[in-house]
């Protein structure tokens, strides 16, 4: 089976194909049936291989299976060859195995929408290409994928191209993404100049003969390139921006992108390039002080948003900080560990705003909702659990994962107590902002107003303080169907489960996840590691541990009094600090400092130097001047052609005596 594994890339692609040209022909269930069971043989094809794999000793699960040469062009050459080791496993694993479920939820999701054929053919094409990112066995076959990502969330983001604020939002994921994309190819191109080769273990095997950096050298440069590329894909300051926009798609479309695909790609790409980080400490500094500020900023603006996947869009963006900053202290496992349990317990909560926003007919806004429970028991008990999972909740996915983050934070040699504070202080920010969702939606009187028409796309005016007014409700609200239902029941128990792989060491002797993946770290600098394993921090651990634990107590407790309580309190405090809330709720002005500073210039040049000045003066009067003197020249031509022969024999004379003049003079 490791030998044909790459066969699982063939399935999603062959369902885009099918969906794509003779899907329109199809049912609607049909086209459903087609994607899921693509990506459902997908993910089949990644368990098969990962038993295969751990059947292997443990040094030698690194399998790499070459198709073709894809590309020869003097020194230069990259094959078409794909890599399955611990690393690509875990991805693969969780973007089919998330990914499909996403799928099967998609079915009732998007029943009865036009372009029913279209949407799944975007969507086995996107599985397609994270697929071929986390498999790929060099950098370029891997930015095939990155690239291909990348316009398949264009495709998703823009589904309701009629639309202008689809069209928009998609628009500026791909421009983002482009400008770390351009990052991305320039590192690229460094590497390849430095080591001769782009594929993963020649590069690496070349690198681990070298010492840690002690200044910003070459690959404190490639590091930092790439990691402006992982800022594009990963939604990080300073190229977050695109990522809460993206909710103009389809709510599964926000779960597959911020859950288990495109925007983990930045992470994954850091921890499949750990020989390289690990020996570019300024690079690595960065990483996790901008994951810090990210996850920061990112919680503080979650709390003030009303609508309720824009709540879910920041969060994304500041567990992904989390994530970055396990990479940034060097705990790539962590990072790894964290991007798996947040795939479960994000996928759940956004497939379960879905489920809220088809019960309310597209309505989004959580001050518009209120009451929900009874109404919709199973939407509220799975998003119970991944609320209670995302806040760190004891023996949850999300505790394990997070809290192994903030150690790792407080404990490497990387680290140190401000990162700790920081991240822990996040985490208490995310508890009240997860759990005011909880309380505004499902909990206290009853505020249900109906949505006026379908409007799935978390811009406009469901989330505004001035939007349109929604008309009363008419029906209660009730639950979707089991096609709904089932990846919400599974996605909770993956969410409760999920992260007993990666036990503490105050609970486990071995770390199974993190002894898992050791093979894919094997050339990664750890000169640190002698130092810290004969010590015995259980005590310390099981402190911090409860610290953030009681931090996400706080959180709650705050919540519960504000929203559930005493629900005048956020109102008397949002007047007393307005300046501050303001600030929150329109998102820090990130989105107006970006139009000041970089598109409102580039408008004005466009406009005013490219477009007047160059194209119309320049451009056009080199054209039109051409044109011109062509014009004159045939009109004074046009008088030579006077019809008289007396005229015509006088020109001949004339030039025969220029000929003799010229010839007697030369």
């Amino acid at each position: 089976m490791l030998d044909s594994f790459p066969i699982l890339l063939l399935f999603p692609l062959l369902g885009a194909a099918i969906n794509g040209l003779v899907g329109k022909r199809l049912p609607e269930r049909a086209a459903g049936i087609i994607a899921c069971s693509s990506v459902f043989l997908s993910f089949a094809v990644a368990v098969l291989s990962f038993f295969e794999l751990l059947g292997l000793p443990h040094q030698e699960r690194v399998h790499s299976v070459e198709l073709f040469t894809w590309i020869q062009a003097g020194d230069f050459a990259s094959q078409a060859a794909f890599l399955f080791d611990p690393l690509s496993a875990v991805m693969i694993l969780v973007v089919t195995g998330v990914g499909f479920l996403i799928h099967l939820y998609s079915m009732g999701y998007m029943q009865g929408e036009d372009g029913y054929y279209r949407y799944f053919s975007y969507l086995n094409l996107f599985i397609f290409m994270m697929s071929v990112l986390v498999l790929a066995d060099n950098y370029l076959l891997m930015f095939v994928g990155w690239e291909g990502v990348g316009l398949c969330s264009f495709l998703l983001i823009g589904y309701y191209f009629k639309e202008r604020f689809a069209g928009d939002a998609a628009k500026r994921a791909f421009i983002v993404n482009r400008i770390g994309d351009f990052a991305f190819l320039l590192g690229m191109f460094l590497l390849f100049s430095e080591f001769g080769s782009i594929a993963y273990l020649d590069v690496f095997e070349n690198v681990s003969a070298i010492e840690p950096e002690s200044g910003f050298g070459i690959l404190s440069v490639i590091t930092l390139l790439f990691f402006i590329g992982a800022t594009g894909k990963s939604a990080q300051i300073p190229l977050f921006v695109w990522l809460p926009d993206a909710m103009a798609g389809p709510t599964p479309v926000s779960a597959l992108i911020h859950a288990a695909t495109m925007v983990t790609a930045g992470v994954y790409m850091i921890a499949r390039s750990s020989a390289l980080y690990s020996r570019a400490p300024d690079t690595l500094l960065i990483v996790a002080v901008v994951a810090l500020a990210t996850a920061l900023l990112s919680a503080l603006i979650a709390v003030a948003q009303r609508d309720i996947k824009k709540v879910l869009a920041y969060s994304t963006v500041s567990q992904l900080g989390y994530m970055f900053l396990a990479c940034g202290v060097g705990a790539y496992s962590a990072g790894i560990f964290h991007l798996m349990t947040h795939a479960f317990f994000k996928a759940l909560l956004f497939l379960g705003s879905g489920s809220v926003i088809l019960a309310m007919h597209h309505q989004q806004d959580l001050f518009k909702m209120g009451g929900l429970r009874k109404y919709l028991p199973w939407t509220w008990g799975t998003m119970g659990i991944a609320t209670l999972a995302i806040a760190g909740f004891p023996f949850l996915s999300g505790f394990f994962s997070k809290d192994e983050i903030l150690w790792e934070a407080y404990s490497s040699p990387l680290g140190g107590p401000a990162f700790y504070a920081v991240g822990a202080l996040v985490a208490g920010l995310t508890s009240f902002y997860m759990f005011r969702l909880m309380f505004l939606c499902f909990h206290g009187e009853e505020r249900i107003e109906m949505g006026e028409h379908h409007d799935d796309h978390g811009q406009g005016n469901h989330g505004d303080d001035h939007g349109h007014d929604a008309q009363a409700v008419q029906h209660k609200p009730k639950e979707p169907g089991w096609i709904v239902l089932l990846p919400l029941v599974l996605l909770a128990v993956l969410a409760v489960i999920g992260g007993w792989v990666g036990l503490p060491p105050w609970l486990s002797d071995t770390n199974q996840l993190h002894h898992f993946l050791e093979p894919s770290f094997e050339y990664r600098y750890v000169a640190h590691a002698a130092t810290q394993e004969h010590h015995d921090h259980t005590a310390l651990e099981l402190t911090m541990a409860g610290l953030a634990v009681a931090l996400g107590l706080v959180g709650f407790l705050v919540a519960y009094w504000g929203y559930a309580k005493d629900p005048d309190l956020p109102g008397r405090v949002s007047r007393r600090f307005a300046g501050a809330y303001q600030l929150m709720r329109n998102k820090f002005l990130v989105d107006e400092l970006y139009d000041t500073l970089f598109v409102y210039p580039i408008q004005w040049i466009s406009r005013n130097i490219l477009w007047r000045l160059m194209d119309a003066s320049v451009i056009d009067g080199l054209v039109n001047g051409v044109a011109a003197l062509a014009q004159i020249g045939s009109q004074m031509a046009r008088r030579l052609q006077t019809g008289y022969v007396r005229s015509y024999a006088a020109w001949v004379v004339f030039g025969t005596v220029l000929i003799f003049v010229f010839y007697f003079t030369s």
